[in-house]
């Protein structure tokens, strides 16, 4: 009967309206959520067949629900730098538990990227879920492997030690005084091994005085400093100081044969008739060489020196220049003196910050200027984003109409880019919404309209019999 099919109509009508109302509603109530993308009801037409010509036999109205996944909201800058937003297409991997993830368990994917550090170091978003990404080696190398999940791990940026960076190369920039006197006396009786400036004692009256001496330091495996000096002695050959590197105290190193004790390197620094370094006639600092320093413990051969045995150390090789640029190391007339030494050694260092690029590469940032690389983020597309089966969380689910998805490092594969200490506002428009609620309560109070006529019109019917 054509009321009756009017009345379904109106009840088709109410139920549509009222998920579309509960539809509106979730998109105003998540207007500030991070990443949230909105949902729609869209509505479309039922039809019955037509039995009878003549007659018509409303089907009414059904609601669809619409996501709009795939949707890009605004990326808005943040104080924190674990903040993250992807400024394209893509999806965070996260998990719900940080270690012993197997292949089978779930894998959810979302744009709230409102990270943080949690108790154990892992970067874990509001709604309780970790980031996955490809992990750094010892080396600070990422093995980025797309085609298998299990390579994806949680990401840790405290469980990172300390780093230290053992010197090789020591860079000096300074001027000895050309108008130094040659102290014909300690000339005489200057020898780089039976009387050195290395043995040098005012109080025992052992050792050669020097004319000049520089100071700095050399950081060995563990990150221990020790202090090394450069004496210089003005020679009789004009042009020319004899040289020597030594250890302070002497007991850090080894000296091998021909060394004096606690001696480096002896030699000669030579200047040419304008002031500037004459290397080729150098030969305590032999250009572009470095001088070996044996691990501790190992018995240096003649001319070699290795680390005390105590200090338990590996070996490592330092470049002693002195002439890092032109004129960098000088022989003017004026007073010697350092301008700078330039030194590549840092010694343990502690995390204290994060710093995320466009590709996704997390690297620890340690107080000793160092920086060391944690990992690289994941990002998964799909073929129909809007497929996904939404979970709590502000997450997804991979669905049959999503299709599966592919891993690729940012900015490759069609994935989007990292902006860090930003986040993805929702993609609501308020306006909107406030509108399709207004529309929305209308079409109710219609279709409820249509099942009060209905009735009255049933009621009429029934009233013929009276």
């Amino acid at each position: 009967m054509s009321i009756n099919s009017a009345m379904l109509a109106g009840v088709s009508g109410l139920i549509a309206n009222s998920a579309s109302l509960a539809a509106i509603s979730d998109n105003i109530a998540n207007a500030n959520t991070t990443g949230y993308k909105r949902n729609q009801i869209d509505f479309t037409d039922i039809v019955t067949s037509q039995a009878v010509r003549g007659r018509y036999s409303a089907g009414g109205v059904q609601g669809i629900a619409r996501q709009y996944v795939g949707q890009q909201g605004l990326v808005q800058g943040t104080n924190s730098a674990t903040d993250l937003a992807i400024a394209g297409e893509g999806f965070f991997v996260t998990t719900e538990q940080a270690t012993n993830v197997s292949a089978a368990d779930a894998r959810l994917f979302t744009r709230a990227g409102s990270f943080h550090v949690d108790n154990s170091g892992y970067l874990i978003n509001d709604a309780g879920l970790y980031l996955q990404g490809w992990l750094a080696d010892t080396s600070g190398v990422i093995a980025p492997n797309p085609a298998d999940l299990t390579k994806l791990s949680a990401i840790n940026i405290k469980a990172i030690g300390g780093v230290v960076t053992q010197t090789t190369e020591i860079d000096i920039n300074g001027n000895l005084d050309a108008t130094q006197p040659v102290d014909a006396a300690k000339v005489g009786a200057y020898d780089p091994t039976a009387n050195s400036m290395t043995s040098y004692d005012p109080t025992a009256g052992t050792g050669t005085e020097p004319d000049y001496e520089i100071q700095t330091k050399v950081t060995d495996s563990l990150g221990a400093t020790h202090q090394v000096a450069i004496s210089f002695l003005r020679s009789a050959t004009p042009n020319q100081w004899y040289a020597e590197i030594h250890a302070i105290p002497a007991s850090d190193i080894v000296s091998g044969a021909g060394l004096d004790t606690g001696q480096i390197a002896a030699g000669v620094v030579a200047f040419t008739d304008t002031g500037q370094l004459d290397l080729a006639n150098t030969t305590v600092f032999p250009a572009g060489t470095s001088i070996a320093f044996g691990d501790s413990g190992t018995a240096p051969g003649a001319g070699q020196v290795s680390w005390a045995a105590g200090l338990g150390i590996s070996g490592q090789n330092v470049k002693f220049g002195l002439a890092g640029s032109v004129g960098s190391f000088t022989q003017l007339g004026s007073a010697s003196a350092v301008a700078s030494i330039i030194d590549n050694g840092v010694g343990v260092g502690s995390i204290n910050g994060v710093k995320i690029d466009d590709k996704g590469v997390i690297s620890a940032t340690f107080d000793n200027g160092q920086t060391r690389t944690i990992g690289q983020i994941a990002i998964a597309t799909f073929a129909n984003p809007d497929g996904l089966t939404a979970a709590s969380g502000n997450a997804y689910r991979m669905s049959i109409g999503s299709g599966g998805f592919t891993l690729n490092q940012p900015l490759n594969g069609g994935a989007g880019k990292i902006a860090a200490s930003a986040l993805e506002s929702s993609t609501v428009d308020l306006s909107s919404e406030f509108t399709g609620l207004i529309t929305t309560q209308r079409a109710y109070s219609a279709s409820s309209k249509i099942i009060t006529t209905a009735d009255q019109m049933l009621s009429e019917l029934l009233s013929i019999i009276r």
